[in-house]
């Protein structure tokens, strides 16, 4: 018989191999949903970015204006990189489309990506001169130390702690953090929205590291629109389509039909709810998110609250 400590033992393992497996069915996911939406991106929108749009009071809310409204995210994140920054890494740079341009404008840049297929993109867009480290920021290994860290919609996926550490010792002296992202509102309903580190951890973590505020800009109005048409291909488009597929596996395959719903009916389910409930709109948005770009500076004179 085994001893206690050994069944122990063995629950602890068989925990930890299920908790490693269901992160890498979330990691796996996520790298294909990215896959697809730059897909999507760049041949239903003509865009090849992959981020929010700011919609400023001008620009008419409308799919055709996607790429200008993507277009305006990324002139407005770059308007904000101090002075005096030369060297940046840019982390989650996605097909690489903000790396061009930080290049086109003289900066050195290096990015950080975990998506085999995204860092192919970007290889074929960015000169040599630009080094892509195919990894997680977490397992980041490099000598290089860069005047400004970038993060556009990718601190989300980082734990703060991990992300925050990790980009201190990155950082020459008197560096920078940029962080454009969404974070998540404190709000006593739970919000339909994933997506986002909770602010107020955010700014607790923050406040143990030596880091001084120089911006935290609330751009939630010129982003939330992104999500009404979001919503409006998902009930315009996805759903029928999807409705319309499911009518004629009704039709031809009867039998499979009805296994596959027997099999699969909780996930489907679940998706439905996910995706077609109507609840991914502007106001829920703005409801449960705050859309931020926060810029912060090393500062070796600062004292954390840990001493």
């Amino acid at each position: 018989m085994f001893s206690s400590k050994t069944g122990c033992l063995c629950k602890c393992l068989k925990l930890e191999t299920f908790v490693n497996m269901k992160k890498i069915k979330t990691i796996v996911s996520r790298d294909i949903g990215l896959a697809l939406a730059s897909l999507c991106s760049k041949y239903f929108l003509k865009s090849p970015h992959l981020h929010y749009g700011y919609w400023t009071s001008s620009l008419e809310v409308d799919i055709a204006n996607v790429s200008i409204a993507q277009e305006n995210y990324t002139t407005f994140l770059i308007s904000h990189i101090p002075e005096g920054v030369k060297k940046i890494l840019d982390v989650g740079c996605g097909t690489g489309e903000i790396a061009r341009r930080l290049v086109e404008m003289g900066y050195q840049v290096d990015c950080v990506s975990p998506s085999s297929f995204l860092s192919r993109q970007a290889r074929e867009l960015l000169p040599n001169s630009c080094h892509i480290y195919e990894c997680f920021y977490e397992q980041l290994q490099t000598e290089n130390r860069y005047d400004l860290i970038l993060f556009s919609e990718s601190f989300q996926y980082i734990s703060p702690q991990q992300a925050i550490k990790k980009t201190l010792d990155l950082l020459n002296d008197a560096g920078y953090i940029l962080i454009c992202d969404i974070f998540k509102k404190d709000t006593p309903e739970k919000s339909p929205l994933p997506g986002g580190h909770r602010l107020t951890m955010f700014y607790d973590i923050v406040a143990e590291h030596p880091l001084k505020n120089v911006k935290d800009i609330d751009i939630t109005e010129q982003t939330a629109p992104t999500l009404d048409i979001v919503n409006d291909v998902l009930k315009q488009v996805v759903q029928p389509g999807v409705n319309l597929a499911q009518q004629l596996l009704d039709d031809r395959y009867p039998y499979m039909s009805k296994f596959l719903k027997w099999l699969y009916g909780k996930r489907i389910n679940k998706l439905n709810r996910k995706y077609f409930s109507g609840e991914k709109t502007a106001e829920n948005f703005k409801k449960f998110k705050s859309y931020r770009l926060i810029l912060y500076k090393k500062d070796k004179f600062h004292k954390s609250l840990a001493t």
